[in-house]
């Protein structure tokens, strides 16, 4: 029996996403005269972007001032770099051979602040780049269409991407045609009908042909239609799909 990824926790975590699309995101602060790791509270790392110099990915983002961000593999190699007094950070990596998972946290003392999601480098950095999230839109870093991404989990369609801040675009998709508003930054996010097989997918005037989800396949990054299929697993243990469209 599959899992539904935006159910109970999923649920909720969807609903904020959904609102934090529609508003600029903010940013955590610690209560006032109270230094925060000194209170137990810690932020986790936002990776906000990456570049790509010669044969380096360079990362950056925001934590919390001062503290150590940590970028670690499942093998256990790590990239890190410490955060500015104003919580900026930026870490610098070789581009992998292939495709890497790497999981964001936050290090102040002995404590550690992991980051919900799950950073994904496809193909070392040639294809894309996206932060992946249960019940939660896919986050794309590197320059996506209108579409970045769609996360599924066999019941349930969730389409994310960016396009013009604040100016409403039509997304259609399942017979289905529906008015989103792009958020301050541009970034916007849905849910859709679900669809037994392959369907179309039309942002504004771009038209993406959706493959279809990676069904029960195990853990994989591949090749699907004009964009890249990944099988994973999130937190709870239930399996997702997410489709990556190439940049066009």
């Amino acid at each position: 029996m599959k899992r539904a990824m935006f159910g109970k926790a999923g649920l909720a975590a969807l609903l904020a996403a959904l609102t934090a699309a529609c508003s600029p995101p903010t940013t955590p602060e610690a209560p006032a005269g109270v230094e925060s790791a000194a209170a137990g509270w810690s932020r986790p790392p936002e990776i906000q972007g990456v570049q790509r110099a010669a044969s380096s990915l360079i990362f950056t983002g925001v934590a919390e001032p001062g503290a150590r961000v940590v970028l670690r593999s499942d093998s256990g190699a790590a990239y890190a770099a410490a955060a500015d007094g104003r919580g900026r950070f930026e870490i610098r990596m070789t581009a992998p051979a292939g495709d890497l998972w790497l999981r964001p946290e936050t290090q102040m003392g002995q404590d550690s602040a992991p980051s919900p999601g799950r950073l994904l480098i496809v193909a070392g950095g040639r294809g894309p780049i996206a932060i992946l999230r249960t019940g939660g839109p896919t986050r794309r870093l590197d320059r996506a269409p209108a579409l970045g991404a769609v996360d599924s989990d066999g019941r349930m369609r969730l389409a994310s991407g960016r396009a013009a801040a604040s100016t409403p675009l039509v997304v259609q998709a399942a017979g289905e045609s529906i008015r989103v508003t792009p958020d301050a930054q541009g970034r916007w996010s849905l849910m859709l009908g679900s669809a037994d097989g392959p369907d179309e997918i039309q942002v504004g005037a771009s038209r993406f042909a959706w493959p279809g989800e990676a069904g029960s396949a195990a853990a994989r990054v591949e090749r699907a239609g004009q964009g890249w299929r990944v099988a994973w697993t999130g937190a709870d243990g239930a399996r997702q799909s997410t489709w990556l469209p190439d940049t066009v």
